[in-house]
């Protein structure tokens, strides 16, 4: 049979894959789609009773999910796809023209992706419902077979149906377990599988159909069984045992009745909760987090809401009101957009953080965040902001990146301060060392540490909290310990570098230019600041000339500036671009007084035809 009712208005199409053609029950004649194949699925409406398919909704990337899309959108179809994988629908070119081929140690299967890309009208909104063609669908993340898959639930003739992807193939039984191998040696996607499946059984489901199999008429036992095979294979591939659905249940750390640490991301969030059961977490990441496959892209890096159940069962936690980034990379602020659309959660953040979240590209920072991330409301370093019954001190706190805080706050009687990736916290552990935990281009500057030494005096808090690594009660032993390491690090570094003669500060570089990254069209202006510092101890002139591709123009095209001894300035350079081209490079060649750097400092800028739209 080319296809077969499954449920009362839900067809199933033999194809590369299983697709899903669900009609409006209002009687409409239009349908959603729930996967592609090759678009056999065209073939059979009349069939069906449907006149047209208005929506496909795609539970991953897959080619055997997706082959048919380009004709499902040359009919007018919209396309919906999971928010980890959009690029891989609407932007997969970038996916072939940068994936690693040589020494390749990157085991996603991302390569079988689309081989060109296709116009996406949106993403599906993970934790949510909406309607597509007269059905109310709900959306679930259910990584595992890849990292961004989702699962989709509609109501239909009082069943609840799950459309599950390539989750699970059969009870106990995936269609495939390569395809779970992400990285070269670790288990991400296995122990992602069984996250997914014990989260899918707290959903009462009554019929799972997946992209591959038949239909399941026993979801929890089906499922409940994937999980326990699937948590005996990660188990059989890791030196010792790993209870995963201890992970779901009890995802959290007691500090003390009212301050929570979530053990299950790839970085430490807080979570700090009210008499009134409001809760405020400081940092929140990748929540659930079984490792971080290979490579940069966005579908390497899912945030998703895993811990929240637990949260609310468990301590009877009501609302999620507030987040603080300590800081701006992505392992500590991955899923506060997501924390936004679901929970209605506000964003706090001090104010240079603030920066960096609501422009991510603005600066050559590593470990940004994909997206823009709105700030709520700015908070003034040095100062102090009250929620519910706590006040909590902003306190600058560079080292580890320049632009991070830590936040003191006294909760169940106890003196916290939260300091992020300040430092690695082995002394935790009993280690004869805490090692300050910089990274050059963070921004890095000598002196950082030692005024990071002097806070943690000034505050002597009883409790501090770390972005990796164990909390620690703390005392004067422990303070003395991060000053002697602090005094250490710039011994070394003035032991190591010039500086006497030539003070660039410990990453070198003594200009730059902002925004790093941008979009325009051709012909537009883009206006950049350039940045030149002055390692010098005297009045010094420096020269900027603007290195641009051919047909380009800068005004002006060569700027000049007066530095303070060991200062700072910046020139505006306004620059119109040339034709359409891919990450077009721009770089300053400067000089400052009699030392000539040459292009010392570099941009990118994509440029698109005028009047043309991304995505």
């Amino acid at each position: 049979m080319p296809f077969a009712e499954i449920a009362p208005g839900v067809f199933r199409v033999a194809d590369t894959c299983n697709v899903y053609v669900i009609a409006d029950p209002g009687g409409s004649r239009t349908a959603v789609a729930i996967d592609f194949g090759s678009g056999r699925a065209f073939e059979h409406l009349a069939a069906m009773g449907v006149d047209r398919i208005t929506d496909v909704l795609m539970t991953h990337h897959h080619r055997d999910q997706a082959q048919g899309l380009r004709w499902a959108a040359a009919e007018g179809v919209r396309l919906h796809v999971p928010p980890a994988e959009r690029e891989l629908f609407d932007d997969v070119e970038e996916m072939w023209q940068g994936r690693t081929l040589r020494n390749d140690y990157n085991l996603r299967q991302d390569k079988f992706s689309l081989l060109e890309s296709v116009p996406v009208h949106d993403v599906v909104p993970e934790h949510r419902r909406r309607a597509y063609a007269g059905t109310t669908v709900e959306v679930h993340p259910t990584p595992g077979h890849t990292t961004g898959s989702v699962t989709y639930v509609i109501e239909r003739a009082g069943q609840r149906i799950a459309f599950t992807g390539d989750l699970i193939y059969a009870p106990g039984k995936v269609w495939s377990l390569a395809a779970t191998q992400w990285s070269y040696v670790e288990n991400e996607g296995p122990a992602m599988t069984v996250l997914s499946c014990l989260t899918l059984v707290q959903q009462e489901l009554d019929l799972l159909l997946p992209s591959h199999g038949e239909p399941i008429g026993e979801p929890a036992a089906a499922l409940t069984l994937l999980a326990g095979r699937m948590n005996r294979y990660v188990d059989s591939r890791r030196p010792y045992p790993w209870d995963l659905t201890d992970w779901l249940d009890s995802p959290f750390l007691e500090l003390t009745r009212h301050l929570l640490q979530n053990r299950t991301g790839s970085a430490c969030s807080y979570v700090l909760i009210s008499e009134t059961g409001a809760a405020l977490l400081i940092d929140y990441g990748y929540d659930m987090q079984t490792g971080l496959p290979p490579g940069g892209d966005r579908a390497s890096r899912r945030p998703w809401l895993g811990s929240l159940p637990a949260l609310r069962r468990r301590y009877g936690v009501t609302s999620i009101e507030v987040a603080l980034p300590t800081h701006y990379h992505d392992d500590h602020v991955a899923g506060l957009n997501l924390l936004r659309d679901v929970e209605g959660t506000q964003v706090w953040a001090p104010e240079h953080v603030a920066d960096i979240l609501e422009a991510p590209m603005d600066q050559d920072l590593p470990c940004t965040w994909f997206d823009p991330i709105p700030v709520d409301r700015r908070l003034p370093l040095g100062g102090t902001v009250r929620w519910r019954e706590y006040e909590i001190t902003v306190h600058d706190l560079p080292g580890h990146t320049l632009y991070q805080a830590a936040y003191e706050f006294v909760v169940d009687g106890v003196k916290v301060l939260a300091t992020g990736d300040q430092q690695v916290g082995m002394g935790a552990a009993g280690g004869p060392r805490e090692v300050l935990n910089y990274q050059y281009r963070n921004r890095f500057r000598l002196g950082d540490y030692q005024a990071c030494a002097r806070l943690y005096r000034a505050v002597a808090p009883q409790l501090m909290i770390f972005g990796h690594w164990p909390a620690r009660w703390v005392d004067e032993e422990y303070f003395a310990l991060v000053a002697g390491e602090a005094a250490e690090q710039d011994r070394l570094h003035r032991e190591l570098l010039p500086l006497a003669e030539l003070d660039a500060g410990p990453d070198g570089v003594m200009a730059r230019i902002a925004p790093y990254y941008t979009r325009a069209e051709t012909g537009a202006v883009v206006r950049l600041r350039v940045q030149v510092i002055n390692p010098l101890d005297a009045v010094r002139k420096a020269v900027i000339r603007m290195v641009l591709p051919v047909g380009w123009v800068a005004v002006p095209d060569v700027a000049t500036i007066s530095l303070p001894p060991l200062g700072r300035e910046e020139a505006v350079i306004e620059v119109t671009t040339g034709p359409p081209r891919r990450r077009a490079r721009l770089a300053a060649d400067v000089s400052i007084g009699p030392l000539h750097l040459g292009q010392h400092t570099e941009a990118i800028v994509d440029v698109r035809e005028r009047g043309r739209r991304d995505g």
